[in-house]
């Protein structure tokens, strides 16, 4: 019986190991909220506000390891405070596209991932409309967009993923007058798998 017990488990982990290996892919949506917080080089101060944004992702993975390229529309707002006390508000909505690198440590539908990897934000104004910047994306035009880096965490249980990352942006944003400024994001989202 031993002999039995022992040689199951060893097919069972041999079956696990084997499914890391071969490829994969999925395919899913997602939608969450995020604490922004603008970082300048002068005398403003900002706070964190919540916004909003959601989307679509894609997980190519093999040996363990996975890619995940994402398409999302993001709004982000914050308070900016000068040295006098006066407030004002900033919003924006921008055309988010992180490519993440991860690896996924779990079995049975249920694993803990951790990812990390560059964001390159198109922001959506006057001058620049959705389908510009979905274009822009698809033709590999990143010039003057603003680009970050993620560092994140999610949890998944069968189709449904829990997501928690932080976002610190590497160039300036350079909107609506704050060329010095950089954005810092904290997101938590749902994450659903359609196939």
């Amino acid at each position: 019986m031993k002999k039995l017990i022992l040689s199951a488990a060893l097919i069972c982990s041999s079956l696990f190991g084997f499914s890391q290996i071969l490829p994969s892919f999925q395919f899913g949506i997602k939608a969450g909220a995020n604490l922004s917080k603008l970082s300048t080089e002068n005398t403003f101060d900002s706070d964190n506000r919540a916004g909003y944004y959601g989307g679509f992702w894609a997980r190519i993975g093999a040996a363990g390891i996975h890619l995940q390229p994402e398409l999302y529309l993001s709004g982000k707002n914050t308070t900016l405070t000068d040295a006098n006390g006066l407030e004002n508000e900033v919003k924006f909505t921008s055309l988010d596209v992180p490519v993440l690198v991860g690896t996924k440590i779990g079995a049975a539908g249920i694993g803990l991932r951790l990812n990390t990897g560059p964001v390159v934000s198109f922001i959506l104004n006057d001058e620049q409309k959705f389908g510009q910047a979905a274009g822009s994306v698809f033709r590999g035009d990143f010039k003057g967009q603003s680009l970050a880096w993620q560092f994140g965490a999610g949890l998944d249980i069968k189709n449904l993923g829990v997501d928690v990352r932080f976002e610190q942006g590497l160039s300036k944003i350079g909107k609506d007058g704050y060329d010095d400024t950089k954005l810092s994001l904290f997101t938590i989202g749902l994450a659903y798998k359609l196939f």
